[in-house]
């Protein structure tokens, strides 16, 4: 395992991730970190969410960065609201110890008029959702054609959630003349697509095991019931946390909504986020967990993108996920910080085939509760 130093990285950044308790690279980090620096070829780094990408990135591209040019040099686009904001507050805590280097993140659900007017100060990075960068373009208010670096984090998940042709538009206008860096969980044929239009021949790839994505912490459960036993079991389960407080995962916006109204029913404080929600009811939800005056939030996949909530004790799946890399999305919310955590599955006999699927392909070991 190498150090941040060996892999090239300032001293004023690795003090900056010091402070942030960020002392061991990651896998994606030690691999991606010195081919970034070194090289100005376009770039695909294949690795789940939770496995450190936003530093994998930030780190060359910091590095990268011309700070007493005030132009918009970089253009990180990003799925959600919450991811952007997640990924411009990393930035902004490295740059402590650096020139000063300007992060501006625009995303939908805000006034796009004080964006504009943000965008009139020194800015060296844009993090964009693809929706609200087009919108911007169209209104002639961002200068792109400084632009030398374009980074798509989360690009299946982009693609998943309808952007596909925004994100085609906006390479179309800027990516001859940068490189393009693409970090994606999975890469889909739509994703595939673009990377023959847009990207070199001779880009450069890399994969991070799965094995290395699950942290150890997670204690992962399952607990077979029968389908109208199952809001019965998670209250118990629920109250047996105490005060712990956790994330219910379903699949669908109508579950999130009536699990959510079940538990309140029973005197549980929670509440359902789900991508139905305005923008001002979401920031209204994500607040009260935040402030622990919600203690179970009842969830999409989609819709938990970009959460950040420090201390949660659980995270329980009412519904095992579609896809396998959801598992580690929704784990990877507990036993953040060095603490513990569990991740419970209620599942009927009939998923016990994905159950053993998940632990083959992600190699872990579930215990039966």
């Amino acid at each position: 395992m190498e150090t941040f130093k060996q892999l090239g990285v300032s001293d004023n950044l690795i003090k900056a991730l010091t402070e942030m308790k960020i002392t061991q690279p990651t896998e994606i980090q030690e691999k991606a970190i010195p081919f970034l620096l070194k090289n100005t070829s376009d770039f695909i780094g294949q690795a789940q969410t939770g496995t450190g990408k936003t530093i994998a990135f930030g780190i060359p591209l910091l590095q990268k960065i011309k700070a007493n040019d005030t132009n918009v040099q970089a253009l990180i686009l990003s799925p959600t609201r919450e991811l952007c904001q997640q990924i411009a507050k990393q930035l902004f805590k490295m740059t402590k110890y650096t020139d000063k280097v300007f992060v501006e993140a625009v995303f939908g659900g805000e006034w796009i008029d004080i964006q504009i007017r943000n965008l009139q100060r020194p800015t060296q990075i844009v993090v964009a959702t693809p929706g609200r960068l087009i919108d911007l373009i169209q209104k002639d208010a961002i200068n792109l054609s400084h632009v030398k670096t374009i980074i798509l984090d989360e690009a299946d998940e982009m693609l998943s959630m309808g952007f596909k042709d925004d994100i085609d538009t906006i390479l179309g206008k800027i990516h001859k003349n940068s490189n393009t860096w693409l970090f994606s969980a999975t890469l889909p044929d739509g994703l595939r697509s673009l990377i023959l239009k847009y990207m070199s021949p001779d880009l450069h790839t890399i994969q991070v095991s799965k094995a290395e994505v699950v942290n150890g912490l997670i204690e992962h459960q399952f607990f077979i019931c029968e389908l109208t036993q199952k809001f019965d079991y998670l209250l118990q389960f629920i109250q047996s946390q105490g005060a712990g407080r956790g994330i219910v995962f379903c699949r669908t916006k109508a579950d999130t909504q009536v699990v959510a109204r079940k538990l309140a029913a029973k005197n549980v404080a929670a509440d359902a986020l789900h991508g139905d929600l305005e923008q001002r009811d979401r920031e209204k939800v994500m607040r009260a967990f935040k402030n622990k005056k919600v203690q179970v939030l009842v969830a999409t996949d989609i819709s938990a993108r970009g959460i950040d909530v420090e201390g949660l004790a659980y995270v329980a799946h009412y519904q095992l996920p579609d896809q396998m890399e959801y598992y580690t999305h929704r784990s990877g919310r507990t036993a953040r910080a060095g603490k513990r955590g569990i991740s419970i599955s209620f599942v009927t006999k009939d998923d016990l085939k994905m159950i053993s699927q998940i632990e083959k392909t992600l190699k872990i070991k579930f215990l039966k509760v």
